[in-house]
């Protein structure tokens, strides 16, 4: 059905588009984008692409694109919106190498596909995950978007099951260096380069959950619930904030 919706949009903004420039169609992707139009704003990317396939702006949206579809999917389709991420971000990479939204959202891209992967997967992932996170910030130090993924990075190594660390080691030939106090770093440093970015505070709380500060988590599920909406799941990270100090309420007591 999702495909079907963007069949039919990408049918009726080629009508549209007919005498529009690439800028023009990509300003029309970020008007949707900010208006949470996450299907429109893809077809109006995939049409500057279309119009000129060496833009890698028009790349690096695409693939934000794709994953913002797919975390409103399940199952297979959202498996697939993720690798088809993965495979824009990687033609962002190839068309310009020294783009910092291009390996920041390659690093975006792979997280998600790590997600619906496996155990053994998500830990082969992590390391270029974390690489291309780090990528973007030598191209750009003020890329939160980089801060949270590597902040991320850093929890997850950090609280790796019995099975998971077993990979890592043979992988790796140890643990890679990670833990909770450098995610709460980045996530700071992220919140800071942007502070009207929700997911940024709702992570700092779970991360803040794992270090059993349960004040500190509170006070940023509150910001959450606080701030206005700016992204298209801020919704449903309220939703998630309210599901948290619901959860930890009784460790305030």
């Amino acid at each position: 059905m999702k495909y079907l919706i963007l069949a039919v949009l990408f049918i009726s903004v080629s009508l549209a588009a007919q005498d529009l420039s690439v800028q023009d169609l990509l300003k029309q992707g970020d008007d949707a984008f900010d208006a949470f139009d996450n299907e429109r704003a893809m077809v109006s990317y995939l049409k500057a692409y279309e119009a000129d396939n060496s833009n890698c702006e028009a790349l690096w949206k695409i693939t934000r694109a794709y994953v913002d579809l797919g975390e409103e999917l399940e199952g297979d389709e959202q498996k697939e919106h993720y690798k088809k991420a993965d495979e824009y971000a990687d033609l962002a990479i190839t068309t310009c190498p020294d783009d910092a939204d291009a390996h920041l959202f390659k690093s975006v891209a792979l997280g998600r596909v790590a997600l619906v992967s496996g155990k053994k997967e998500q830990v082969q992932l992590s390391a270029t995950v974390k690489e291309e996170a780090m990528k973007a910030l030598e191209l750009d130090p003020n890329k939160d978007v980089a801060h949270h993924v590597l902040a991320r990075w850093h929890r997850k190594v950090a609280n790796l099951g019995r099975i998971q660390r077993g990979f890592a080691k043979v992988l790796y030939g140890g643990l890679p260096d990670a833990s909770n106090e450098k995610a709460i770093e980045h996530f700071k440093k992220a919140i800071e380069l942007n502070p009207s970015f929700l997911n940024h505070y709702l992570e700092l709380g779970l991360t803040y959950e794992e270090t059993e500060e349960w004040q500190k988590a509170k006070e940023q599920y509150d910001k959450v619930l606080e701030l206005p909406a700016t992204s298209s799941d801020d919704e449903e990270h309220k939703k998630a904030a309210r599901e948290r100090l619901e959860k930890i309420s009784k460790k305030l007591d």
